[in-house]
């Protein structure tokens, strides 16, 4: 029999992203599900919708984060899919924390959106993110390592240390909002640390990866 032989079953890329695209649609569109509608009493006049969107604006800046997070996150995923020429068994393993993770971020969101400075309400927000990013971190690490890319390994690994960046973030802000409860604002700097804290990592690991063995 001529021909090449196919990815093994159960590996394929083209069928991981369209799953992977079809569950970001989903959960991103449940953040606006979430969103509380206004009533009867509180749609009767202006004063009263005014009101009901003003009680609710924790809510809003809930959603906004997590979407555009959320949308962050697709969008690194899309492009290192572009860049996958196979799969491996941890790969398409580590997808399923991943977007497990997708999945429940409309419930933190929700929850935080109802009461924006609780602490604990942020940290289950802040824990959820800081656990998406580390799955990110993960897969790009098995798909730079385990040479699944058609481009430099380095160039994945170094995206990958962004994320390893990002989730500490997410993390330090967990343990701030207990003393400060406007820690959520650090996410609004979330890119400064995937640029910066990514950077430090790659030049710490760089140093390692020098050595030989």
């Amino acid at each position: 029999m001529n021909g090449k032989a196919g990815p093994e079953p159960g590996l394929s890329p083209e069928r991981l992203v369209f799953f992977t695209d079809a569950l970001f649609a989903i959960a991103m569109t449940l953040l606006a599900v979430e969103l509380e509608r206004p009533d009867e009493t509180e749609r009767s006049s202006a004063r009263e919708l005014g009101r009901f969107l003003v009680e609710q604006r924790g809510s809003y800046v809930a959603f906004a984060l997590a979407f555009v997070l959320l949308w962050s996150v697709w969008r690194r995923h899309h492009r290192l899919m572009d860049e996958v020429v196979v799969l491996s068994k941890s790969f398409t393993g580590w997808h399923a924390p991943f977007l497990m993770l997708v999945a429940f971020l409309p419930f933190p969101t929700a929850v935080m959106g109802a009461a924006l400075s609780n602490p604990l309400a942020q940290n289950l927000f802040a824990v959820t993110m800081a656990a998406l990013f580390v799955c990110e971190a993960v897969i790009k690490e098995i798909a730079a390592g385990a040479g699944l890319v058609g481009t430099d390994p380095a160039h994945i690994r170094a995206h990958a240390n962004g994320s390893w960046a990002v989730g500490s973030w997410f993390l330090l802000s967990a343990g701030v909002a207990w003393w400060f409860p406007y820690a959520f604002v650090m996410w609004f700097v979330a890119p400064l640390a995937a640029t910066y804290g990514g950077a430090l990592i790659t030049r710490a690991r760089g140093d390692r990866q020098d050595r030989p063995g």
